[in-house]
């Protein structure tokens, strides 16, 4: 989400007419949504794409509320995606994938008949599908251009190749945010090389630093002799949160004052509060839950440390070296395209005990940590430059 706000945040809405189409008008991003940009009504039918089935059906039997035909497709719609969940199944049966990202596959080619065109919308000169299922926007609406969006790194998830393949081949253009990012992709799908171009995700600095100025008082204060580590992002595998609890305990054992915040939420809560309770970490591994403003939680943090098991490219982690924050990631495939290892951020090793080794190393470093926010002072991580690439991509 905060990588489509950049993106709007940069447009010039002198040269362009924007209209936004987001399936559910609900979340705190929505206020940050710029005033060039024209927000479509929400459509009651794409508002149930992510709601539980029971409340999509509860929708569909609330007489006087919603028209016949909004309440019948709301009956497609719970078909649709039982079916999607049925036919993944199979699939995961079939091949054991190693999570359940082919999941969106089925489902935008099993829900897409059941919603509504967009055509209302009028035709326009180019319509950009940013996230995942991409049937929705190659078949309901009309665009001279369509492109595609892809911000995970593909070479650790498992897909439906067949079945995502001509989708992804219908777009005029697909965006990739890195190189790694890219190539992982085209590990999957060589054909569609021609079709790619790269462009990062838009990160105002102005923005980020505004919004960290705002007043947070449960903000983790300095404390003499200690360290406050954060990390945000959702609470999933591929966050990697699990196994913080067990880095945290070893980088106890070697004597530092730790206290680790984790900003999120998401499906793996209840793991990392076992993880939690396991390594007996209740007072120093701590979940804030959801925030809508993670800047002053940044700002106020002594390092920020990102342990993915895999990235596309970390908008958090660019945030705040905005901030000026010494940042640490995982060694997972695409963190060198991110950080310079030592020079504006160190990468560690995913392993939990080299982990802690390293990670304890950088907090006894007062003097690398001091280069690296010396390094992050003197440069300009916003990238509004970018936007740049859109425009030269549609004057071809």
């Amino acid at each position: 989400e905060m990588s489509l706000v950049g993106l709007l945040q940069a447009l010039d809405y002198g040269r362009c007419d924007v209209d936004l189409f987001v399936y559910d008008h609900r979340g705190e991003l929505m206020r940050f949504i710029p005033e060039g940009v024209r927000l479509l009504p929400e459509n009651p039918v794409y508002a149930h794409l992510e709601r539980p089935l029971a409340a999509t059906l509860r929708a569909a039997f609330r007489f006087g509320v919603l028209s016949l035909g909004t309440r019948w497709r709301l009956l497609r719609l719970v078909a649709a995606r039982l079916k999607a969940k049925w036919l993944y199944r199979r699939y995961a049966r079939r091949h054991g994938p190693r999570d359940g990202s082919a999941l969106f596959g089925y489902i935008g080619a099993c829900v897409t008949p059941a919603l509504p065109p967009l055509a209302g919308l009028g035709e326009y000169d180019l319509a950009i599908s940013f996230l995942t299922p991409h049937n929705f926007v190659r078949d309901k609406v009309w665009a001279r251009r369509k492109w595609a969006w892809i911000h995970t790194d593909y070479s650790f998830i498992d897909i439906d190749v067949e079945l995502e393949r001509p989708v992804w081949g219908s777009f005029d253009r697909i965006v990739s945010i890195s190189p790694g990012v890219t190539r992982a992709f085209l590990q999957k799908m060589p054909v569609l090389a021609p079709k790619v171009m790269e462009m990062e995700n838009i990160l105002s600095p102005a923005f980020v630093r505004c919004r960290a100025e705002e007043p947070c008082p449960d903000a983790p204060a300095p404390r003499p002799g200690g360290y406050n580590l954060l990390s945000v992002g959702r609470l999933s595998h591929a966050k990697n949160y699990d196994n913080i609890p067990d880095i945290c305990r070893r980088l106890c054992e070697q004597g530092l004052d730790v206290r680790w915040y984790i900003i999120g939420y998401g499906g793996e809560e209840a793991l990392i509060r076992q993880r939690i309770a396991e390594a007996g970490m209740q007072e120093r591994v701590l979940l804030l839950g959801k925030r809508a403003n993670p800047y002053p939680y940044i700002r106020a943090c002594y390092v920020y440390v990102q342990p993915s098991r895999y990235e596309g490219k970390s908008v958090t982690v660019r945030e705040a070296q905005v901030l000026c924050k010494p940042v640490v990631v995982a060694a997972y495939a695409t963190a060198a395209s991110q950080v310079q290892d030592g020079v504006d951020g160190r990468i560690v090793p995913q392993e939990n005990a080299a982990c802690a080794d390293a990670l304890a190393g950088f907090l006894r470093d007062a003097a690398l940590r001091e280069r690296l926010t010396k390094y992050l002072e003197a440069h300009d991580y916003g990238n509004v430059r970018e936007v740049g690439k859109l425009y030269a991509a549609l004057a071809e």
